[in-house]
Order: structure tokens, then sequence, then C-alpha cells
């Protein structure tokens, strides 16, 4: 073997895994005509390293691609912990027609039951699943102006519920300055203690990370604390940075799976950094057998109860319709979103449009 060709291996590797980049832009596929499934390229996960891919469901308004207009906007719908496609979350079609929406479903990283719930591997908790979401965000804003098809980019929108609802708060906190509205339906809304290791007598849900510096599966502070929604500095960064999206958040108050209490902390201290946040926290008065069937878990039909908390702010064309103005964080194309952690700080790098995270270590 020539002695340059193990160099031009590591060259080759290292290209392919630099700052956790997916490989080029020619293994993006196309963007399709008609509502379909798409494999996108994602970022290595650290717990199995190596290239990954993304399946994405695109779903356009009567489903077709020459359906969408200069008012149609984009919006990821996310399923729950342990789910694929579109499980547990709003219905995509009914997203995309009703509100003018090309409306996306993501198997962002651990989807189904055996990854998520029955490997080793600890649960992400949302974010290189985030990450994963956005990236299929990306893909069709991206593929819709190399199409020259017009959209309207200020009408981007994200829900999702349980676990889809906690990758949809972190979607929103790793791209803070892209949505106009996103829809917390029962997610989580931090990496707790509970449900990190499994404590008895608190969540059933069970993460799988370990305490051992030594593990594979060890969570760090850094880590722990990047995966809560409402940590205030963070939310502080996000308020400096410019984040203007109204987060919704519909919870039931005994929720004890995704707990209601993580739920209220997270509202207060979202409203203590004067975030927009509207809080449903559903008790029995407002059960109506129809929209909303349980102040538990399960809240009730998750297709309708994003156009009963929020029709309003996702319409095109409404009194309170809501649309971002100014650029989004694909089109910055920066670094600023960063978030301080006790040794060092998360990074979101925009500089090749779909986001990119990595963790820079204090250097003290």
């Amino acid at each position: 073997m020539p002695k340059q060709f193990p160099l031009l291996l590591t060259f080759i590797a290292t290209c392919l895994t630099l700052g956790g980049r997916a490989m080029s832009s020619d293994h993006w596929p196309a963007l399709p005509q008609m509502n379909s499934a798409v494999e996108i390229p994602a970022q290595s996960w650290p717990a199995r390293p190596g290239p990954r891919r993304v399946r994405v469901l695109v779903h356009y308004p009567g489903g077709m691609q020459t359906n969408v207009n200069a008012q149609t906007g984009v919006m990821l719908t996310l399923h729950n912990w342990g789910g694929t496609d579109c499980a547990g979350t709003a219905n995509p079609q009914v997203l995309a027609d009703r509100l003018n929406v090309v409306a996306i479903c993501v198997n962002y990283l651990q989807s189904g039951r055996q990854a998520s719930i029955d490997d080793p591997e600890p649960y992400d908790f949302g974010y290189l699943q985030g990450l994963d979401a956005l990236r299929a965000l990306w893909y069709v804003c991206h593929g819709l102006e190399q199409a020259n098809v017009a959209f309207d980019a200020g009408r981007m929108f994200c829900t999702g519920g349980s676990g889809g609802g906690n990758v949809t708060l972190m979607a929103n906190k790793l791209a803070l300055r892209t949505f106009a509205c996103v829809v917390d339906m029962c997610g989580m809304a931090k990496l707790s203690d509970d449900i990190a290791y499994n404590v008895a007598g608190g969540s059933g849900l069970n993460a799988r990370w370990s305490r051992d510096p030594t593990s594979p599966n060890y969570l760090s502070d850094d880590a722990q604390a990047l995966r809560f929604v409402g940590h205030p500095g963070h939310l502080s960064q996000m308020k400096q940075l410019g984040t203007s999206s109204k987060v919704i958040v519909v919870h039931g108050t005994r929720d004890t799976t995704c707990p209601y209490p993580d739920a209220v902390e997270m509202v207060a201290n979202m409203q203590a950094a004067k975030l927009d946040v509207e809080p449903h926290f559903l008790e029995d008065a407002d059960l109506d057998g129809k929209v909303f069937t349980s102040t538990g878990h399960a809240l009730g039909n998750r297709t309708e109860i994003v156009f009963r908390v929020a029709e309003k702010y996702l319409a095109p064309n409404g009194e309170r319709s809501l649309r971002r103005t100014g650029p989004n964080d694909f089109q910055r194309a920066d670094e600023l979103v960063r978030y301080q952690t006790s040794r060092g700080s998360f990074v979101i790098s925009y500089e090749d449009g779909y986001p990119v995270g990595r963790f820079v270590a204090d250097t003290q």
C-alpha cells in the first residue's frame, strides 16, 4: 500500500465528520413535487458515530408542490417519544390544507420504540432531535428557493405532542430567530434527575442516562442544562438575541408522565424573561369530550387542539395572524446562537444554512 494512502483515508474521514457537518450538498435529495418521503443527511451521533440520515415526510396543500404560493408557510409537526413519522401529533395534511403550509413530519434521532425505549443508549431529549427537525425545515425552504417557488418564510411554525412537544420547544431554542409561533402539547420541559436516571416514584419516563463519569451514558451538567427549555440564563440569552416567537404551552394539570410542575416552572421562567408565552393548563372545566378529553398526558385530539388554541395565530389571513419579520437563522448564516453552561458553551452554527451544533469547552 502506498504510504500516502492512510493519510488520504484520514483526510477523507476528517472531511466527512468535521464539526459534525453532513456530507456535501450533493447528498441532499431534490424536493419532491408531490407528497412524499425522503431521507436527508444529519449530524453524527456521538453514541454511534458515522454518517446518519433522517426520514422526512413532506405534505403540500392539496398534496402537490404546484399549490404552494406566496402566502404558503412551512410547519413542522413532530411525533411523540417512541413514535415514528406523524404519530401522536397534529395531522400534517389537515394542517397543510387548512393553514396553507407545507407540513413536515421528521423521523428524528431515536424515532421508534426500539431506538427510543429498548436500546441501551440514553434518550437524546431534544438536542440532536431538534437539529434534525430544523434540518428538515431548512431542506424544504431551501428546496423551494432553489426551484424558484414563492412562499412566505415569515410563516414558520412548529408543533408536536409529548416527546414531539419537547423537540418543538428545543427547536425554538436552537433556532430562536426563525419561528413565528410554536405549539407544545404536553411536552417535557426539562431533563430532570427523575427522568434522566429513572428515579423511583416520579415520572414513568426513563431516559437511561448515568451519573457515572466513566460511563458512555454519562450526563454532564452542561448537557443537562442545555435540555432545560426553561433555563433562566438561556432564556435571557434568547431575549437578548431577539427571539420573538409566540410559545403556546398546552398541558394537563394531572399529567404525571411529562410532569405538570415542570411545565409550570418553564412558563414562569419564560414570563420572567419576557418571552411571549401563552399557557393553557387544562382543568376539568376545560374538558369538552371532543377536543380536550383529559387533564392527564393524553390531552385529547391533538390536531384539533392546535386549531383550538392557535389557529388565530397560524391562519394565513386574520386579525391575529403571526408572521415573523427579518432574516431567520438559516438566512443569517452566523454562529450567534450559543448557550453558556458550567464548563463551556453550546454553539449552533448556521454558517452552512442548516444547523450544526457543537460544544466548546472553556479554556480555563
